[in-house]
Parts: C-alpha cells; sequence; structure tokens
C-alpha cells in the first residue's frame, strides 16, 4: 500500500513533473524499524536539480543510473543543509527510510558520526548488502523490492534497545506538536533534561533536539507556502516560534536559498505550469 504524501521536496509541483516518486509501507514487524520504502525514477531530457529538505532520518539507498550502471549501494547519514542532486538523463533509486533512532542498532559508534555524509552500505549490511542490491536490481517491481527489503531485514535480528524508542518518540512529539519550538519544552513534555536529550539525539539521532525542532517547523512553512498559504510572515513566524519575522526570512533564505515569497511565486508559478500543459 502507499504511505502517506511526502514532506520535505521544495518546490513539489515542479519535481512531479520530471521525476516519479513511490513509496510502500514495510512487513509490520519492521514498522517500528521503517517509515518507509520509497522509489524514485527519472527520465529526464535535460537536467534537473532536486532538492528537499532532509527529515532526521538515516537512509539505505540502491542506485542505478548512468553514473553507477551496475548499482551503488550506500548508506546516507542525516543531511544538515538543503539537499541538491543533479538528475541526468534515466535513472532510479529505491531506499528504506529508518525511522529515527533506527539506525543505532546497526553500528557500535554515535549515530552522529555520519551525519551529512554517505557510507558503503556493505559497511552496516555486509553481505547482505551485496545480496540486496542485486535482488533489488533484478525487478522493477515496488512491491517486490519492497518483500526483498523486508527479507533482508529480518535477517539482521537486531537486538532490542529501549533508547531506539525514546529518540523515535521524542522526535515523533516535535513533528505532532508545532507548539514545540524550544529543546527547553520538549524536555520539559518528556520529563527528562537538555543535557540528557543532547546525549541521546548524537547517539541515536544524529542530530541535536534543537535541529529537528527548526527542520519541523520549516517543514511546515515550506508545505503552507507551496500550497498558497501564510502569506502574513509575521504571522507565520510567530507560529514557527520565531521572535520576529526578520530571523525567520534570514534562517528560511540561508536553508532555502530564496525568501518566503520568492519561494511561494517559485511554488504558484510550477503549479500554474503543471496545469497550462
Amino acid at each position: 500500500m502507499d504511505a502517506s504524501r511526502p514532506r520535505g521536496i521544495l518546490r513539489p509541483g515542479a519535481g512531479a513533473a520530471r521525476f516519479r516518486h513511490e513509496r510502500r509501507a514495510p512487513a509490520p514487524e519492521h514498522a517500528a524499524l521503517v517509515e518507509h520504502y520509497w522509489s524514485v525514477r527519472w527520465d529526464l531530457d535535460e537536467p534537473y536539480v532536486s532538492e528537499v529538505l532532509a527529515h532526521p532520518s538515516v537512509h539505505f539507498s540502491i542506485e542505478r543510473s548512468s553514473a553507477h550502471e551496475h548499482g551503488d549501494a550506500r548508506v546516507q547519514g542525516v543531511v544538515i543543509g538543503r539537499f541538491s542532486r543533479t538528475l541526468e538523463g534515466r535513472g532510479e533509486v529505491f531506499g528504506i527510510k529508518l525511522r529515527p533512532g533506527a539506525f543505532a542498532p546497526f553500528v557500535a559508534y554515535p549515530v552522529s558520526r555520519i551525519t551529512g555524509r554517505t557510507i558503503p552500505l556493505r559497511d552496516v549490511l555486509g553481505d547482505d548488502a551485496d545480496a540486496l542490491r542485486t535482488q533489488v536490481l533484478a525487478t522493477d517491481d515496488l512491491d517486490a523490492r519492497a518483500a526483498i527489503a523486508d527479507d533482508v531485514l529480518r535477517r539482521r535480528r537486531l537486538e532490542a534497545d529501549p533508547q531506539v524508542d525514546a529518540a523515535g518518540h521524542a522526535v515523533e512529539l516535535v513533528q505532532r506538536e508545532r507548539e514545540i519550538t524550544r529543546v527547553e519544552q520538549m524536555a520539559a513534555r518528556l520529563a527528562t533534561t537538555p543535557r540528557t536529550l543532547q546525549r541521546l539525539f548524537d547517539r541515536y539521532v544524529g542530530v541535536s533536539p534543537k535541529w529537528v525542532i527548526q527542520r519541523y517547523r520549516l517543514h511546515e512553512a515550506t508545505d503552507r507556502l507551496a500550497a498558497g498559504e501564510a502569506q502574513d510572515w509575521a504571522r507565520l513566524a510567530f507560529d514557527l516560534g520565531y521572535f520576529d519575522q526578520s530571523h525567520f526570512i534570514r534562517d528560511f533564505k540561508a536553508l532555502i536559498g530564496t525568501t518566503p515569497a520568492e519561494y511561494a511565486a517559485r511554488c504558484a508559478a510550477d503549479l500554474a505550469a503543471r496545469r497550462g500543459g
């Protein structure tokens, strides 16, 4: 079955006309580990720059393109800034999006060690990485690929770690409750201290609690702007926990590359172009 609509893809109207994005839910036994499986396919006459505001998640990915004809299997750590990727020619990526905190049981080091980096999937899954790459690239069917990934993960037999659930719960709280705009509020809701949260997030999530709060609030901002909402910048800034709109606009431009007004205008133009096409 299809999972929920993706968040974090910048200018989603422009991307929808250039690549196909699909999702599948994992087997129920992996629901605490995997948020979803995903697939992106493209066949372009000219290059297109895809940009994403990443979630606090680690991804396993299998790519086949002109640059990786035989397939490339990687682990992508949490991306701190804006993730940009130039899509060219024809290609595809199959990915496993782990839930925040869920990568930690795969390795003996803090997840922050791979933040902003990619490493070979073989470094984490060993021979299973080669099996996953080979089997995934042997079929074009996304449901079959999801089943293959389920089987590979089933063989891992990871040890239970209650801190994985604690980290995931903390991230979900921020995502769900928009009124949380400061780490102190987050810690109070979880009956813990900011310092304890810092240590938990470094080991299990890979980024700081402050980063997670800001990222989800900016996800909200880009979603509302892409939908044609939130033209009152002062009100939007207040909703996102900023003291004034100038700080919000500064942070937005530093991460997205445009002001909120410019981003909203580009999204509107993308939508008009799709309707006109």
